[in-house]
């Protein structure tokens, strides 16, 4: 039998995502130990999952190591990677905002300074509205950019909004409002391993 490799987010949704295929025969109870290894193996299951960041889970799954992925929307329209994209798994839910501080007013006579570290986004959705900005590229405390007027407003994901009120920040637009998990495959791997991941795909979607 195929061995299915999976690329699992590391982080808050590695368990959640884990226990979704556990529950449909894809097992490894080592997975859930407390270990620093990046990668499990059940060969009685033919599973092998790997533990990647969030943001190269599509990387993995491009590149055929991975042949299914579960990754954010988010990062899927961020870096328009070449895989299938076949199921929204419903969770991880949140969505795409333009922020600031408290009270900001803009000013629609010049450039809008846009930290964020969803660059592409930010340029489509920019651009649809014919605004002339700087997109201001940061890999972390995106927050503190309009704080500390580095920007203007923010392009960030938003779950509960918690992070902004604690800064004294408020959403001043939607920009994408519904981003969630999403389950990708390898295009190889989709015609070559179709049956299993099918099938896969019809569990899953059982259990959701």
């Amino acid at each position: 039998m195929n061995m299915i490799n999976i690329a699992l987010p590391k982080g808050r949704l590695v368990n959640k995502v884990y226990t979704l295929f556990e529950k449909i025969g894809y097992e490894n109870k080592e997975l859930l130990e407390d270990n620093r290894k990046l990668v499990f193996e059940n060969k009685d299951k033919n599973v092998r999952y790997l533990i990647v960041k969030p943001s190269d889970v599509g990387i993995y799954v491009e590149k055929g190591v991975a042949d299914i992925g579960i990754v954010g929307k988010d990062i899927l329209l961020e870096n328009n990677h070449d895989v299938y994209e076949l199921l929204d798994l419903k969770f991880g839910k949140c969505k795409v905002c333009m922020a600031s501080v408290n009270g900001y007013k803009e000013d629609i006579e010049r450039r809008l300074r846009v930290a964020t570290k969803y660059v592409n986004i930010s340029k489509n959705y920019f651009n649809s509205i014919n605004r002339d900005v700087e997109i201001i590229k940061l890999n972390g405390s995106i927050e503190l950019a309009p704080i500390l007027n580095l920007s203007d407003v923010i392009v960030d994901i938003v779950e509960t909004g918690s992070t902004l009120r604690e800064n004294n920040l408020v959403v001043i637009k939607d920009i994408i409002d519904y981003i969630s998990a999403r389950l990708i495959v390898n295009k190889v791997s989709y015609k070559f391993k179709n049956d299993l991941i099918k099938k896969i795909v019809k569990n899953i979607e059982e259990v959701l």
